[in-house]
């Protein structure tokens, strides 16, 4: 099953250095009978790209909890697993992968340009903000989701870290 890992640039450095990468709390999103269920209409490509969404506002919420990082980017990872739980219970995208991401299973690196940084940063300092019904706050968080995340294959990974 595709799978959408939410990350952070640190993470995607981990996954270069060591080959795996550790979803928080094996959380993953992908789409699921009942994402699908949950529109009226759209291809299977349009419902991926929601739960890609879904992924990339979980991110954003790691880089709010990441008082260290260095890069305020969203990072999502697609990737082929196999063992996924899905978790309605949490919400309509939601899954649960019980081990890391391999490498090998990594299909694209879904990150932000250096013209979201901004953005990105001001949306993570709004959103629990936003999730509590803030409307300023989620006007921030909005103002960042409008920034498409860049598509890098797998092998591009290291050059887009020694880029940043």
């Amino acid at each position: 099953m595709r799978v959408y890992v939410p990350a952070t640039v640190g993470m995607l450095q981990t996954l270069q250095a060591e080959g795996v990468l550790h979803a928080y709390s094996g959380t993953v999103f992908a789409l699921t009978p009942s994402l699908r269920e949950s529109y009226n209409s759209g291809s299977s490509e349009e419902l991926e790209y929601a739960a890609m969404g879904e992924a990339a506002l979980a991110s954003l919420r790691l880089l709010a909890a990441d008082e260290e990082t260095e890069y305020m980017r969203r990072a999502v990872v697609s990737a082929d697993v196999e063992d996924v739980t899905l978790r309605p219970d949490l919400d309509i995208a939601v899954g649960r992968i019980s081990g890391p991401v391999e490498l090998r299973q990594v299909a694209a690196v879904h990150v932000d340009g250096a013209d979201a940084e901004e953005a990105v940063r001001t949306a993570a300092a709004e959103v629990d903000k936003a999730d509590l019904g803030d409307e300023t706050a989620e006007l921030a968080v909005g103002d960042a989701e409008d920034y498409e995340l860049a598509w890098y294959a797998p092998q591009e990974l290291p050059f887009l870290l020694e880029l940043l």
